[in-house]
């Protein structure tokens, strides 16, 4: 039988742009989007490029911690 270890996990990504100019982490001025990563294969920070309806463009969404 499989072992049976939680791999997949759900994580939340941040615009980078719109974290670095906000002072309050919680305002709602900032994008953020939720998606699943692989833990086995993708140890590391997740970063990817999307749309952030705060900043009218396409920014890098970076992981962040829960």
């Amino acid at each position: 039988m499989a072992k049976g270890g939680n791999v997949r996990v759900t994580i939340t990504l941040e615009c980078t742009s719109c974290a670095q100019d906000s002072v309050d982490k919680k305002s709602p001025g900032i994008s953020r989007y939720t998606t699943q990563k692989n833990r086995r294969n993708t140890p590391l920070r997740l970063e990817l490029k999307k749309f952030c309806a705060h900043c009218y463009k396409h920014t890098i969404h970076g992981e962040i911690k829960k």
